[in-house]
């Protein structure tokens, strides 16, 4: 997610980061070069990631990011009363605590990810929602089967075409159909990705798109993490088909005093870390 564009950078997870030796760099990545990376990361972190954040994310709670914004308080997806009987998708679950909390409230959910280790921490945690593995640019569903899809920082900040994925979700929607996800805020390009005070310099450009790679001795991308700005990312949801209702720029709250990679309070307080798009299809 967040990075440090050439300096030292902490790897994101999710929400946080998880440091492996690699060569940091900035070049180009395509579609199966970041998928490939991503599967084969999140494929050798996912213990390590379930440990150090499971208890933050809980077993079955809709965590929309590090601020902690919890969708029972945000209701981004609507009235928590409505999705009752709703086909939902979410897509990059992890271990889908998220489609675990839509499950008890009535909602049929599919917890979709890219990669095996995180649905198998999905089947230890338990439930009867059902998982599928796949990558978010090629969705095995047909079209219109789902009611509402939604993305707690999953898939979309690592896709070298996110046009492409908006599509896909598109398509698998019905007329009317929510598309909700949340992204680190593209703001946190330009800085350090660190929780302290070293963390508040610009240090990159923010218009610089160039991906953000770490590769092993070979050269191979072992983590991928594409940008876009603020403004890209609006385009990108309307070419894909969709209308923007709302962009939530969650403030950091009280209650919160951990750090998690280059989220603290530190700079919570100050810039924004996250970014929730909510859209509607277009019909």
């Amino acid at each position: 997610m967040n990075q440090d564009h050439g300096q030292d950078h902490g790897r994101e997870d999710r929400f946080g980061s998880n440091p492996d030796e690699a060569e940091a760099t900035r070049r180009d990545a395509g579609d199966a070069e970041s998928s490939r990376a991503s599967r084969g990361w999140w494929d050798r972190n996912a213990d390590e990631y379930q440990h150090d954040h499971g208890s933050f994310l809980g077993d079955d709670r809709f965590v929309w990011g590090p601020e902690g914004l919890d969708e029972a308080e945000a209701g981004l997806l609507g009235p928590a009363a409505g999705l009752k009987g709703l086909d939902v998708l979410e897509i990059g679950a992890g271990a889908a605590q998220c489609s675990r909390w839509l499950a008890a409230r009535g909602a049929r959910p599919v917890a979709l990810d890219l990669s095996h280790r995180q649905l198998q921490h999905a089947l230890r945690i338990g439930g009867e929602v059902p998982l599928v593995e796949a990558d978010a640019g090629a969705l095995p569903f047909r079209d219109g089967s789902f009611d509402l899809a939604c993305s707690a920082y999953g898939a979309v900040p690592f896709v070298a075409d996110p046009v492409r994925v908006f599509r896909e979700v598109r398509r698998v929607l019905r007329p009317g159909g929510r598309w909700v996800f949340s992204v680190t805020h593209p703001i946190r390009w330009a800085f350090p990705d660190e929780p302290g005070p070293e963390g508040l310099s610009v240090a990159a450009s923010y218009f610089d798109r160039t991906p953000y790679v770490e590769q092993d001795a070979e050269g191979r991308a072992v983590y991928v993490e594409h940008h876009r700005t603020l403004g890209d990312r609006v385009r990108d949801v309307v070419a894909g088909g969709f209308r923007l209702l709302d962009l939530v720029e969650p403030e950091w709250p009280a209650w919160n005093g951990q750090e998690w990679g280059g989220w603290s309070p530190l700079r919570g307080n100050l810039i924004p870390g996250t970014a929730i798009f909510v859209c509607e299809r277009e019909d």
